[in-house]
Formats: C-alpha cells, sequence, structure tokens
C-alpha cells in the first residue's frame, strides 16, 4: 500500500505539478480526488491538510505537506535514489537550477495562472474574459519570454543541462496556455517551442493528462 497520497483535483495546476513530480520519480502513491464543486477543501477534514482550503495537500507517512512546489522539492531531495534525479549535487549548478525555480514562481506562474484563468477557466464555468486583462498579461508575458528565449539559447534546459524541477514546475500551465492564443507567444521563439516540445513530450507528463481524460 503507497505511503505517499496526493489530495487534488485533477483540473488543478498545483495538483499536476505534483503527480508529474511523482511519476518522475516513479514512486507509487494513492491520488485521493477532493470534491472543490462541492467545497470539500474548505471543510474541517481538508483544512487539517492544508489550513488554506487549496489542493493539493500531501502526506508521507506521518509528514504532511501543501504549496506544491514545497512538495516536489521534498520528494526530489529525499528520494535521490529513485527515478529522474531533479535536483543537482553540485552546488553551484543547484544555485543556478534554483534561480530558475524562482523564476517561474514569481515572475512566469502569475501571469501564465491569470491568462488561464482568463482563456480556459472562465469560459469553462460560463464567465466572461476579460480581454483587457489578458492584453496586459499577454505583454507581460512576451517580455519573460524573450528572457527565456535568450536563457534557452545557451542551456537546453531552464536549470542547466538536464531536466529538474525548473522545467517541470512549468508544465501545467504552459500545457494550459497551449491550448489558447498564448500558443503563438511560446511558438514564435525557436529555443522556447523546443523547450515546451521537449518537456511536454514527457512519459511522466503523459500520465498527468491521461488522469484528465
Amino acid at each position: 500500500m503507497a505511503t505517499m497520497k496526493v489530495h487534488g483535483s485533477v483540473i488543478s495546476t498545483a495538483t499536476q505539478r505534483v503527480v508529474a513530480c511523482l511519476n518522475e520519480k516513479d514512486l507509487d502513491y494513492e491520488f485521493v480526488p477532493v470534491d472543490m464543486g462541492s467545497g470539500e477543501h474548505k471543510k474541517d477534514h481538508f483544512l487539517c491538510l492544508n489550513p488554506f482550503g487549496q489542493v493539493p495537500a500531501f502526506e508521507d507517512g506521518d509528514l504532511k505537506l501543501f504549496e506544491s512546489r514545497a512538495i516536489t522539492q521534498y520528494v526530489a531531495h529525499v528520494y535521490t535514489g529513485k527515478g529522474t534525479q531533479l535536483i543537482f549535487e553540485n552546488p553551484k549548478k543547484m544555485a543556478t537550477m534554483a534561480v530558475w525555480m524562482e523564476v517561474e514562481a514569481h515572475q512566469f506562474d502569475p501571469l501564465a495562472s491569470k491568462l488561464g484563468w482568463e482563456l480556459v477557466y472562465k469560459p469553462m464555468f460560463g464567465m466572461t474574459t476579460d480581454a483587457a486583462v489578458v492584453k496586459e498579461n499577454e505583454a507581460k508575458l512576451t517580455k519573460v519570454l524573450d528572457i527565456y528565449e535568450a536563457r534557452l539559447a545557451q542551456s537546453k534546459y531552464m536549470g542547466g543541462d538536464a531536466f529538474t524541477l525548473a522545467d517541470l514546475h512549468h508544465l501545467p500551465t504552459v500545457q494550459l496556455l497551449m491550448g489558447t492564443q498564448c500558443k503563438k507567444l511560446f511558438d514564435s521563439r525557436p529555443c522556447v517551442s523546443a523547450w515546451c516540445a521537449d518537456i511536454l513530450g514527457r512519459p511522466s507528463w503523459a500520465k498527468v493528462l491521461a488522469m484528465k481524460s
């Protein structure tokens, strides 16, 4: 029986991030669906796992964690002998990787998530997309992707010469935007486009997408 549990929703980008990491590490885990439609994530039994009432929540034996990027870092550091490494042993390489993990969290994700909300989730829920918000965040994302293009012209992956958490953390929101008008922003940058094709083609990610179907 799997000691690890992921409590989450298959349409949650944060949940997908954790599941992709566990797939890369080839670890056994139990996926526990959280019915967000009924507000299960705001009920006491779930708030014991994540007091902010957000998915995912994670258990590994008696350890309970929340925040997707903290969970992936725990998994990568504790289960180093399993699957894809996802981190570097060399401190300098690790420091560079950490920079790009921060870039994803603070520069890329806020823009990508806003665009995903406007272009994917609002229509899904029968809400009206705010064109002004889309235009503003597309302009900001363009500048970030210019920096990504320069980085990926020098390095195959964001964090260095191997696929790491710095790349994996992007997967859910990149996938989300690839089904929208924002795809052109990625496709028009050759290095970014090649990187997207590489990371989105990983078997670990195919398993995440299969959970949604």
